[in-house]
């Protein structure tokens, strides 16, 4: 007699749409995923980024070319407010690239910087097709069960309920993007290992999924402040860029730029008072944005010249801090003499 086995049912479950496949590209020297159509010499590139706002000296337009030549992220080092965010929003625009940003802090880990799974859609979508998953897998041995739930997973670890973050977000982008990962500094050293899959090997692994590999290469900027040190690896795989606080007659250009009603001699002063500012000591010095706000503002105010009692009002756009605060009006007779 023959024993015939017994077939062990499927699992009627609504149409999963699968992750669309990533684009398979040959293989590529580290780090040299460039994007043709991004090139630009650093002429160029620099002349765009000031028809969008961003004055870039010779050094950053040259490296930024250089970037999107190589296929190489750029880390961009230097004191907060100096321009480093400023530069990726402004390559972004250039390029056309849609601009995928990623603040770090203390606590990054991967349901917040690659993906996640929707828990609670996923529980959801358990009660409702409980009756039906009681009544096809009811009486089933063990080894029959086993084999049955495998449709369950596929379906319950799919598109349908993956969550993208910015790092998958960039993996999986269809169009150009522009990755910002905003002081990387804050986060701990364990993000950066997560960071390298991404930007040296261009791929992304999910373990329900397997590794995903990007379809449009991934031009990124990565900042710092300099709150801690950076890891050799991440270093050897990026393109660094210095940034300190311009020089008088830069950051009068900068000002006039971003803010062309103010007259020059206003403007001249501005710049005199804060770099006599940042020779303080202070806790969080200005930087070009807050030379820019602070222009902003003694427009509104109708200002035509510095005077002590303009600056008491409006200090708060350029010291953020109480002990700066102090130092400022301590220091304030000679900062306004010396700026004018």
């Amino acid at each position: 007699m023959t024993v015939t086995p017994p077939v062990t049912p499927s699992v009627p479950l609504p149409s999963t749409p699968s992750v669309p496949p990533s684009t398979p590209r040959s293989a590529a020297p580290e780090g040299r995923h460039a994007d043709p159509a991004s090139n630009r010499d650093p002429a160029t590139l620099r002349a765009d980024l000031a028809d969008h706002g961003y004055l870039a000296d010779a050094t950053t337009a040259t490296v930024a070319s250089l970037a999107l030549a190589l296929g190489r992220p750029i880390l961009a080092e230097g004191p907060p407010g100096t321009g480093k965010t400023q530069l990726a929003t402004s390559l972004a625009e250039v390029t056309g690239r849609r601009l995928l940003r990623l603040q770090c802090h203390e606590e990054l880990d991967e349901a917040r910087t690659s993906y996640e799974w929707d828990y609670g859609r996923q529980m959801l979508a358990t009660q409702l097709v409980r009756p039906q998953l009681d009544a096809t897998l009811g009486g089933l041995g063990a080894d029959e069960l086993f084999e049955a739930t495998a449709d369950l997973e596929r379906f319950f670890f799919s598109d349908r309920f993956l969550v993208e973050r910015p790092l998958l977000a960039a993996v999986r982008a269809t169009e150009p993007v522009l990755l910002l990962v905003d002081e990387v500094d804050r986060s701990d050293e364990s993000f950066e290992a997560l960071l390298l899959e991404v930007l040296g090997e261009q791929q992304i692994t999910i373990p329900e999924l397997g590794t995903l590999t990007a379809r449009q290469p991934i031009v990124a900027v990565i900042t710092s402040n300099d709150s801690r040190e950076l890891s050799d690896a991440l270093r050897r795989r990026c393109l660094r860029l210095g940034f300190s606080y311009p020089d008088a007659d830069r950051e009068a250009e900068i000002i006039d730029a971003q803010v062309p009603g103010v007259a020059e001699a206003l403007r001249r002063s501005v710049v005199g008072f804060l770099a006599e500012l940042r020779g303080l000591g202070l806790r969080k010095p200005p930087g070009i944005s807050e030379s820019i706000d602070w222009a902003r503002a003694l427009l509104v105010v109708h200002a035509d010249r510095l005077e002590a009692d303009v600056v008491r009002s409006t200090m708060g756009i350029i010291v953020k801090h109480a002990a700066d605060e102090t130092l400022l009006l301590s220091h304030l007779d000679r900062l306004v003499a010396a700026s004018t």
